[in-house]
């Protein structure tokens, strides 16, 4: 087994009075040789933006694009013509391919909106741009395996042959991940309490990353929320 830890407190950051974000990995001026990438997973940022802010119309191109609301709403426009809230238990994807524009606010004029920006590299470049979103019930991770996103039809769909999964745990409960391929690896977030896994104790906003390993096994050691990435281990060069 091969592990890497990213501890909350290590984040990269950048405050800009309305959005307050922390990177997991590299990403605009935050750069970290050690912190490009997790496999096919390139950037995980905690964002939060204050009422009635957000980001305005700008452009991406081949990038698989997950927004999880963790508290508040998103407007979500976009130049294939989607006009979309995200509310907290949504998930959205939003496929690049051979270029999108899009802008996200806070849906809300007072409230701040926290939630989780993630980008993964496609499998296959320069597909048609599509747009997906879908709500999760909450009670439906309660001590299990809750599938937000995959490739095969089981949640949003995903150009990439990668899932994520969530799960809130009691305390003490006890719960098992396999990867769906054995050369994948998976990068667990703590979204809130603590939990024992691979020999760390982990705590809100901790990463780790694992690979190289079969079935993982953690321990909620605090009612815990937790975020598990699982991808394909490919290099900047893929």
């Amino acid at each position: 087994m091969k592990k890497v830890l990213h501890r909350a407190a290590s984040r990269g950051h950048a405050d800009h009075g309305w959005l307050k974000s922390y990177h997991s990995f590299s990403f605009a001026n935050y750069f970290d040789p050690e912190r490009i990438q997790f496999g096919a997973l390139r950037v995980l940022n905690d964002d939060q933006v204050l009422g009635g802010q957000g980001f305005g119309k700008h452009p991406h191109q081949n990038m698989e694009i997950v927004s999880i609301p963790l508290s508040g709403a998103l407007a979500h426009k976009d130049s294939m013509g989607s006009v979309k809230v995200i509310e907290t238990g949504d998930v959205q994807i939003m496929s690049a391919g051979t270029g999108v524009f899009h802008s996200e606010f806070n849906h809300h004029a007072e409230k701040t909106v926290n939630f989780l920006q993630i980008w993964i590299l496609p499998q296959k470049q320069n597909v048609q741009p599509r747009y997906e979103q879908q709500f999760f019930a909450q009670a439906e991770r309660q001590n299990q395996w809750q599938t937000l996103v995959s490739p095969e039809g089981k949640g949003v769909w995903i150009n990439q042959e990668a899932w994520f999964s969530r799960v809130d745990l009691d305390l003490d409960q006890e719960i098992s991940y396999s990867p769906h391929n054995p050369t994948h690896g998976m990068y667990l977030f703590v979204l809130e309490g603590k939990i024992k896994l691979a020999e760390e104790e982990l705590q809100k906003r901790d990463g780790l990353g694992l690979w190289e390993v079969g079935e993982i096994k953690l321990k909620a050691t605090e009612a815990a929320e937790i975020l598990l990435i699982e991808v394909p281990m490919l290099n900047l060069t893929t």
